[in-house]
């Protein structure tokens, strides 16, 4: 299933706090150019319509989310449900996680990252824009913290098995960690909107969490 069209974002809603410009970072990484209070940062890659990255942070307020979404549409409507919540500890870039990754993240600097649903580019050829590859696990590896943890699903089943593999091929991390289901108790109690659909519709979701060792 593909990305269905977004609604248009109320121009009243001040994004300014909650939006960035991947090119407008600061060259040093500061979560104070974020954040007001200092906590254990995760971030999500890949945010879409924002569902996580807006629900989460009001349920663990002790905790900073970052989310960042390639698609700029994207990332402006996940920021406005954030600015709609007023929430403190949530933010959103507009990017690519890739290079933030790799250029910006100190090591050892995040508690966990989030990789919900990624585009599982299915031709042949397009194979190396998959996110859960070498390259990109090892700079997860690096930035997350001793202990950190990688939440990893995919409604996939080929996407998933080779990504396990690929996890086990690249770096050393604890896991797979099965991940239990949980019955939403309500609409909107699911963790993304992928998810959302994926199981009204009945298809199978693949879930795993690892750990840094």
């Amino acid at each position: 299933m593909g990305r269905r069209a977004l609604r248009q974002v109320d121009p009243r809603i001040d994004l300014s706090p909650y939006l960035h410009l991947a090119q407008q970072l600061p060259a040093a990484w500061d979560s104070g150019f974020f954040f007001d209070q200092s906590a254990p940062l995760e971030i999500e890659v890949g945010s879409g319509k924002g569902l996580f990255i807006s629900t989460e942070p009001a349920a663990r307020p002790d905790r900073n989310f970052l989310g960042i979404e390639i698609a700029a549409g994207y990332a402006k409507y996940a920021a406005a449900r954030i600015a709609r919540r007023g929430l403190h500890n949530a933010r959103m870039i507009s990017g690519d996680a890739a290079p933030i990754f790799r250029e910006r993240l100190p090591s050892s600097s995040i508690a966990a990252v989030h990789i919900y649903f990624p585009d599982p580019w299915w031709k042949k050829r397009h194979r190396k824009r998959r996110i859960m590859r070498p390259d990109f696990l090892q700079q997860i590896d690096r930035v997350l913290q001793p202990a950190g943890r990688l939440h990893f699903w995919t409604d996939v089943q080929e996407y998933f098995e080779e990504s396990m593999q690929t996890i086990a091929e690249s770096v050393r991390w604890h896991g797979p960690f099965p991940v239990p289901i949980r019955q939403p108790s309500h609409d909107l109690d699911y963790r993304t909107h992928f998810e959302r659909r994926m199981r009204l519709h009945s298809h199978l979701v693949y879930r795993a969490e690892f750990q840094k060792s």
